[in-house]
Formats: structure tokens, C-alpha cells, sequence
């Protein structure tokens, strides 16, 4: 399986995504330069965190007209898989691949902690490492990462079963129905503020992350 970490002016975390799925799983993985227009060589496009274009706008909405980005929409709308993690929920969300928008956090200060997730849903190809139920430990580090969307869209988003994760005990930024991460009605796209690549190496004391990129393996080995 070969990765595809995209890589914007204000990327941050693009490395410590690379190092999960190039050095820790083992796959092939290559950075995606946002000017790029050809992934067809990708199963998997991950869009990391940092403040993409300084944030000088609305997050994500600069990002959003990247000429990358028609490629990762044509890739989601193809069925193959994308996650945006942190910024890259951001991204995602201001492309129309996630519904909602993610606002200043409610206490309006940046947020870097450790918070426990609830899993709502490990039936998809991201999650099925993990038990409907579970609660996982995984780092937040953001100053807007408060999700919302109109009455309507929320409602869609629970019935759907569209919620993947959500802030398990206090809520850390006032997230609606303590969403932390939703997918796309087909689940192969996957937003999520949490870093999972963050809490994937042993070695800084909390695996659980490890366990989203693994459960894609072994599906994806699973049809092969």
C-alpha cells in the first residue's frame, strides 16, 4: 500500500506521519507537494496538521484551492482512502468531502493535551483495530478545533453514523455532541483533530494511534 503524505506551506506535522507509515509500518510513502496534480499513484492520501498557509484566512480555506486538492477530491470520490488529521480535518472539511466546519476553540486559547476518545464506529477500514466502545488516550494540539454545523447537518451526521470519535468525559473545546472525528457516508475519507501519529511509537508511551493505520492494512490485505 503506498502512502501519500500532502504537504502545504505551513505543514508541520507531515513528518511524523511519514515516520508511521514509511519507518514503523513499513510501506511505501512519498511527500505530495500541494502544486502537484498527479496522484494516481496513491491508495492513500493523508493530509497532516500545522496551519496550512499560515491560517491567515479561515484554516483549510486557502488550502482548499490547492491544485493538489482536485486530485484528493477525485481520489475520495473514487473510493480510495483519505484521512485529514488536525489542519487536514480543516482541509477537508472546506473541500465538501466532511460536513460541518471546526471554529476557534470555546475558551478561545490553543489546546495541547492528552484526551480520551470514545471509538463510535470500528467498522470501518480506519477503526476495525479497535472495539465500538473503547475509550483511547491521543494528543490534541489546536486553537480551532470546536466542531459545528447547522441543526440539520448534525442531525444527518448521527443519523448517518458518521461520528467516529468523540471526546470521552470533559470536553476540551466545545465540539457539538463531543465530536472529535467523522467520516464521509461511504467511510473511506476520515477527518479527525486528534493525532494519531502522535501516540504511534512505543517508545513516547502510548501506541493507541498505531492501531488506525494498522486497521487499514490489514483490510486492505484482507481483499487482496
Amino acid at each position: 500500500m503506498k502512502f501519500g503524505v500532502v504537504v502545504f506551506p505551513g505543514s508541520n506535522c507531515d513528518r511524523d506521519v511519514a515516520y508511521v507509515t514509511r519507518d514503523l509500518l513499513g510501506q511505501p510513502t512519498r511527500m505530495v507537494w500541494h502544486q502537484e496534480t498527479d496522484i494516481t499513484d496513491l491508495d492513500v492520501v493523508i493530509i497532516p496538521g500545522g496551519f496550512s498557509y499560515g491560517d491567515y484566512l479561515r484554516c483549510g480555506a486557502i488550502a482548499r484551492f490547492s491544485p493538489v486538492m482536485q486530485q484528493v477530491i477525485e481520489h475520495a470520490q473514487k473510493g480510495k482512502f483519505v484521512i485529514g488529521i488536525c489542519n487536514g480535518f480543516q482541509v477537508l472539511t472546506e473541500a465538501g468531502l466532511l460536513p460541518g466546519v471546526l471554529t476557534r476553540n470555546r475558551d478561545l486559547h490553543f489546546i495541547c493535551d492528552r484526551v480520551p476518545l470514545k471509538v463510535e464506529r470500528s467498522n470501518l477500514p480506519w477503526t476495525q483495530a479497535y472495539t465500538t466502545g473503547e475509550v483511547i488516550t491521543l494528543p490534541i494540539a489546536h486553537g480551532e478545533g470546536q466542531f459545528y454545523a447547522d441543526a440539520a447537518t448534525l442531525a444527518k451526521i448521527e443519523d448517518n453514523g458518521q461520528v467516529v470519535f468523540r471526546y470521552e468525559g470533559e470536553n476540551p473545546n466545545g465540539s457539538l455532541n463531543n465530536i472529535a472525528g467523522i467520516c464521509d457516508r461511504q467511510g473511506n475519507v476520515l477527518g479527525m483533530m486528534p493525532h494519531p501519529e502522535r501516540a504511534s511509537d512505543g517508545m513516547l508511551g502510548n501506541s493507541d494511534g498505531l492501531r488506525l493505520f494498522q486497521g487499514l492494512l490489514e483490510k486492505v490485505a484482507a481483499l487482496a
